[in-house]
């Protein structure tokens, strides 16, 4: 695929070590240039920043599941949730697909077609979408042959997640919104709370099964992460089994756990957005004002990244190039792709621009491909 060969100029770009400067920037084989080359485009009164690097997020869903039913064709799901990736400026995308005992969209043959489709399109697209699998750590009937699995699917990056209800499941109580999830796993709730009950009853286990899981999965070289980390405890028992990312701490003392252990810490963007955490855990501001946090994600919000790293400047909380680090170098770090997150020679030319008076998306690059365009802007790269 061709990249644009471009040099953009009258813009205010975001530069490493030098903030918001006008400054030209040159565009050429998919890379930022140190020389100016290919024709000039005039960006005054635009904003040129980083491409935003999503690192996890699972507002997919309803591309590829629409009324709870799944698309018959996958890939075009896939190639939806691009566009609107491409229109919230986001150059790199992690898909959090669940492999969960809720079943539906988040069982896991459901799963296996998520992967196929993203493969399937794969290079055929302008994002970088990279998969990420949830596992449910208590279907321990799962775990047989799953590393397999995973490299079958070039997963690259596993979160582990424990959803079950373990209090009401103890205290013999139906869990809540019971019939609804086994309605869409396609079960009867007595069977569904049967499931619930007997996989509480071995949590004993799951401990020795995921000692085993995460050294087979280390020794693919797969990306590991936790998710809603409570204690700190919790956070060293993962990080003993080399488990080195912190998806989305419930409380202050995990994320401090995670800190100063050298954990990535990962926040998500509408907690942000939204003022505070919609299930009543940890605030990400206060968590971003004492340092516990490298990089936010869109969680099930796409726009919300965008809209986190500008809300944070204007508070004063962070500068922009803070703010913004949180949502493309930040994440690119935690991924381990040293070829993105800033707009320096050699990079890869991942970049979002903005119309400088409302902040809005009005086109999107990854590699020097154009994902998405809108608006006036349109003009003057054609002319």
């Amino acid at each position: 695929m061709t990249a644009l060969e471009v040099t953009l100029s009258g813009a205010d770009v975001l530069l490493p070590d030098v903030g918001l400067s006008r400054a030209n920037l040159t565009i050429a084989d998919g890379q930022v240039q140190q020389d100016p080359a290919g024709p000039q485009v005039d960006l005054s009164g635009y904003t040129v920043l980083p491409g935003i690097v999503d690192l996890h997020g699972d507002g997919f869903e309803r591309h590829i599941a629409p009324r709870r039913g799944a698309m018959k064709q996958m890939d075009e799901g896939i190639l939806s949730v691009e566009a609107e990736l491409a229109a919230n400026g986001i150059t790199t995308a992690v898909l959090a697909q669940f492999y969960s005992w809720e079943g539906g969209v988040r069982g896991p043959a459901f799963a296996s077609q998520v992967f196929d489709a993203i493969a399937a399109v794969k290079g055929s697209v302008v994002t970088d979408l990279i998969p990420q699998l949830r596992f449910e750590t208590h279907m321990l009937d799962d775990y047989a042959g799953l590393p397999e699995r995973i490299a079958r699917w070039q997963v690259p990056y596993v979160v582990f997640n424990d959803h079950l209800p373990h209090g009401r499941l103890a205290q013999s109580r139906t869990p809540p919104r019971l019939t609804g999830q086994a309605l869409k796993a396609g079960r009867s709730p007595e069977t569904h709370l049967e499931m619930l009950q007997t996989m509480h009853a071995r949590r004993g286990e799951v401990p020795a099964a995921l000692e085993v899981l995460c050294s087979d999965l280390a020794d693919l070289g797969i990306r590991l992460g936790s998710h809603d980390d409570a204690t700190a405890e919790a956070r060293a028992w993962w990080r003993a089994r080399g488990v080195s990312v912190a998806e989305f701490p419930e409380t202050l003392d995990a994320a401090e756990a995670a800190r100063t252990a050298g954990d990535y810490i990962i926040l998500g963007s509408p907690n942000v957005v939204r003022g505070g955490s919609h299930k009543g855990n940890a605030s990400a501001l206060d968590l971003i004002a004492m340092g516990l946090c490298d990089a936010l994600a869109s969680d099930y919000h796409y726009p919300s990244p965008r809209r986190a790293a500008l809300m944070l400047t204007k508070s004063g909380l962070l500068d922009l190039a803070g703010a913004w680090a949180l949502i493309s170098s930040g994440p690119a770090k935690v991924l381990g792709l040293t070829d993105r997150g800033a707009l320096a020679p050699g990079k890869r030319a991942d970049l979002v621009i903005l119309n400088a008076e409302n902040h809005r998306v009005v086109a999107t690059m990854a590699g020097g491909r154009v994902s998405y365009m809108s608006g006036d802007i349109a003009a003057r790269f054609i002319t």
